[in-house]
């Protein structure tokens, strides 16, 4: 029999399972948005999401998935600058390519899943670009970059460093203050453990010295206008009330669980898919090196031989779990596993196990309960 969709388990990298009580307080009443419940609401957020990016710069919250923020990090800076967008995935490609719409976009690309090619980016200062764009966790791949070397060289050269920490903030670490990142932004729907529909971001000094000289900047997605208005309070255009009664929520189960915690949690969880693909004889897809991790939130396996992701996808659904696939020209090279959200370590094994079944089945794996095994036992440290 099939799961229907409030049984089936969420275990993709976007959208998360949501814990009934940030569904509860979607269902709140609403207020005012210009009324001083909305203000209390509004100021409560802007002083959780300082420690959870890590950072004593402005943090504002945009009524938008994190697109919405990725494209006011390149909008607001102005027209005419230089970016030199690093990409090795699927969101560093959309970075580049909003460059590209703002400014010059100088492409450093490699492999998707491939690490930073280094002396690229250096050549990249050297000629003089104005700002570094790169993704922190490459949720396309299950790839984490080395942000904190890329500040160095970004302080090295007076250039600007801005981060997509869409699948990063508030589950992995990520010193926004310590690394030299300017501009960092992040979505609801990932490590926060909420529905999409909201993004947040944080801007440096340095940074708004640059964009408030800007001579023309996004209209809806104008920070100079969220920052003014946040000041008062309140939002230069109508919030999503239900989001933000669920990012309250969200950011007190954070508080309540506290964030270095949670980004153990979240190690474990993904370590023990790791070890548990790897008993199954299955290869993890990114090329790590020094300049790279394999994701502590999303973890990219390549298809084995024997069986193609539509069969894997529809025989998991079918149990009752839903996996990723390979985006663009990834598509059917790779699946992905998600650990963030309302996730238990019972979601993971039940994941794990349904897995190891299907490929059991299928003549991919021919010894039973290695994987599942191999997952329980990595979770013992929680």
């Amino acid at each position: 029999m099939n799961a229907t969709a409030e049984t089936e388990l969420l275990m993709l990298p976007g959208p998360v399972p949501v814990a009934p009580r940030i569904l509860r307080a979607l269902s709140k009443p609403m207020i005012n948005h210009r009324g001083p419940e909305f203000k209390q609401l509004l100021d409560s957020v802007l002083e959780k999401l300082q420690p959870v990016f890590r950072t004593e710069n402005d943090v504002l919250v945009l009524s938008g998935s994190g697109t919405c923020a990725m494209e006011a990090a390149i909008g607001n800076i102005g027209r005419g600058k230089t970016y030199a967008s690093v990409e090795n995935g699927k969101f560093g490609e959309r970075l580049k390519t909003l460059g590209s719409l703002y400014g010059r976009s100088v492409p450093v690309v490699t492999d998707w899943g491939a690490s930073i090619d280094l002396a690229a980016v250096v050549a990249a200062l050297d000629s003089g670009a104005d700002a570094i764009t790169l993704i922190h966790n490459e949720t396309s791949t299950g790839m984490t970059n080395n942000v904190e070397k890329i500040g160095t060289l970004c302080r090295k050269y007076d250039a600007l460093l801005i981060m997509d920490g869409v699948s990063s903030i508030g589950g992995m670490e990520a010193e926004i203050d310590k690394w030299g990142v300017d501009i960092a932004f992040t979505g609801s729907q990932k490590c926060l453990g909420m529905p999409p529909g909201l993004s947040m971001i944080t801007v440096s000094e340095r940074a708004w010295d640059l964009i408030r000289d800007a001579q023309k900047r996004p209209y809806y997605a104008d920070l100079v206008a969220h920052k003014k208005s946040a000041d008062k309070g309140q939002t230069p255009y109508t919030p999503t009330l239900p989001l933000f009664f669920a990012l309250e929520e969200a950011l007190k189960m954070l508080e309540e669980e506290g964030l270095d915690t949670r980004i153990t949690r979240h190690s474990i969880y993904a370590e023990a898919i790791r070890a548990a693909s790897r008993a199954m004889g299955l290869e993890l897809f990114p090329q790590v090196n020094e300049l790279s991790t394999y994701s502590d939130t999303v973890t990219a396996i390549k298809m084995p031989s024997g069986i193609k992701f539509a069969t894997l996808s529809e025989e998991m659904r079918r149990r009752g779990v839903i996996i990723a696939g390979g985006q663009e020209r990834l598509k059917g090279t790779i699946f992905r596993i998600s650990n963030m959200g309302h996730v238990s370590k019972g979601d993971l094994l039940q994941t794990v196990e349904k897995l190891e079944l299907v490929l059991l089945e299928n003549g991919v794996v021919n010894e039973k309960g290695a994987g599942t095994l191999t997952a329980d036992c990595a979770l013992e440290e929680l």
